[in-house]
């Protein structure tokens, strides 16, 4: 019988090259398919079908073409043509043997393409990214299981569809590999902002800046670090309109993001804490740049440095991975008698006994219990026994939140990790609103609280309620003068 190709096609390493390239071109055909039918298409598809089988197309045309060259240099040598095995179908044992080689061949080809199908999809799950492939992040995973965004998968934010910041996110990823498998990776694992793509692929595919307006209104219960746990409460509009001029005046938070303005900036670290030099692009054109009167860039730093512009991100910092403060978290167990307001020093003891520096999450959690059980038993014996179920209460609420926001073992805690979301316990807005930048003109950017919110009541514990429809003065809860008119907040919230 005459072949159809030369001779040297036909050897062994060629046709089990070929196999395979059929095999995985195959499979990329099937996942393309797969992928046009797929109303959410998901962002691992593409590495599978484009990156992953075809490196196994190559390397099985790779094999076809060493086989020729190979099975070539054999006849040039003079050895005798190989000859393949002949089939009959005639005869029975021939006949049995290829429906049954041929039906194997069919369902390995049906159970490599439901594999390849299943596999893409595991490691497009949070449990891939949070407990097998990235174990090192177990607080970042912990931390987001009880955010905001716990139903959004990781890569919709992470990655998102296409394939090219697939690649790039694992590009960016790779050190991390490394780090992982040779216990190299830094303790805590830095957020990777620089490698985030814009929040326009992501927040803004369900968050639209442009339909925030008007006020919000925010009631927030605070519980004083003395023996009384003095309670206060105030009640405010957040300003969060200003993202579509069809709305009415561009005043409040999200005036920053309106498609019509521009708002650019230029950094001195990675976490985005400092920021001296700010410009204001308005929808005429005019540009407004201010610079901090504290620390301002010379021209060959402002010539090197990159100016980025102001996205979602820039303060919604930490939208899923938010590892609370223990003073805001106590407040809020508290608020909801959790945690018994009424246990005497309750707030500070358990404030002290989160702050404490802990080895491991194990000698935390044991420690937490006994801190607050040798406190009451030494200075309060009788409430002790009295209200132990209430203790028993708190103490357990205290652990969770330890168990949910410090990571020792991986040196994580809110410290590490700033929320820009307000200005208490990390400059967040006062980054740029510190009343110390300012424009060649004059113009400063105000720290002036109602700017961003109008405080409608507020009210402590045994006192009358202070309350306006046009807003009254903030009084702060402890007299320290004037001092936190002229200091940012989180210069003494932060300290703990």
């Amino acid at each position: 019988m005459k072949r159809k190709y030369p001779d040297s096609f036909y050897n062994p390493t060629t046709l089990v090259g070929g196999a395979l390239a059929a095999v995985s071109f195959s499979l990329v055909l099937f996942l393309m398919v797969l992928e046009a039918f797929e109303k959410n298409p998901k962002p691992y598809m593409g590495i599978v079908a484009f990156v992953i089988l075809p490196t196994f197309l190559l390397f099985g045309i790779g094999l076809m073409i060493f086989g020729i060259l190979n099975e070539r240099k054999r006849l040039a040598s003079g050895k005798k043509t190989r000859r393949l095995p002949v089939i009959d179908l005639n005869d029975p044992a021939h006949r049995f043997s290829t429906i049954m080689i041929s039906f194997g061949a069919i369902l390995l080809l049906i159970f490599s393409a439901f594999g390849s199908f299943k596999v893409y999809e595991y490691t497009d799950s949070d449990e891939f990214c949070g407990t097998i492939c990235h174990s090192v992040m177990a607080p970042e995973y912990t931390a987001y299981q009880y955010s905001p965004h716990a139903k959004v998968g990781c890569v919709q934010c992470h990655i998102g569809s296409g394939v090219s910041w697939f690649v790039k996110a694992k590009i960016s990823g790779s050190y991390q590999v490394y780090s992982v498998l040779f216990n190299k990776y830094s303790r805590p694992i830095p957020t990777p902002i620089e490698n985030l793509r814009p929040a326009q692929q992501t927040c803004e595919q369900c968050h639209w800046p442009k339909h925030f307006f008007s006020e919000k209104k925010l009631v927030s219960t605070y519980y004083l670090s003395d023996e009384k746990n003095s309670k206060f409460t105030i009640n405010l509009l957040v300003k969060i309109g200003g993202g579509n001029i069809e709305a009415g005046p561009t005043n409040g938070i999200h005036w920053h993001m309106n498609i019509g303005n521009e708002v650019t900036y230029i950094t001195t670290d990675p976490a985005r804490e400092k920021i001296p030099w700010v410009k204001s692009k308005s929808m005429d054109g005019k540009e407004v740049i201010y610079e901090s009167t504290e620390y301002s860039l010379t021209k060959e730093e402002k010539s090197k440095a990159e100016a980025r512009r102001m996205d979602c991100i820039d303060c919604h910092n930490r939208p899923s991975h938010i590892y609370h403060d223990p003073f805001t978290s106590v407040n809020h167990l508290m608020s909801l008698n959790w945690v018994d307001p009424t246990l005497p020093n309750i707030k500070s003891v358990a404030v002290d006994a989160l702050e404490n520096p802990y080895q491991t999450k194990e000698a935390a959690l044991d420690s937490i219990k006994l801190l607050i059980n040798q406190f009451y038993q030494n200075n309060y014996p009788q409430l002790a026994s009295s209200k132990k179920s209430q203790l028993e209460r708190a103490i357990q609420e205290i652990q969770k939140i330890y168990s949910r926001n410090y990571f020792p073992e991986m040196n994580v805690s809110w410290k590490k990790f700033p929320n820009h979301i307000g200005h208490m316990y990390s400059p967040g807005c006062f980054r740029c609103h510190d009343g110390k930048h300012k424009s060649k003109e004059g113009k400063v950017l105000s720290r002036d609280c109602n700017v961003c919110h109008t405080i409608l009541s507020q009210q402590f514990e045994r006192d009358t309620l202070r309350l306006s429809l046009s807003g009254v003065d903030y009084f702060h809860p402890v007299d320290v003068g004037s001092a936190w008119k002229e200091e940012n907040c989180s210069d003494c919230h932060a300290k703990k």
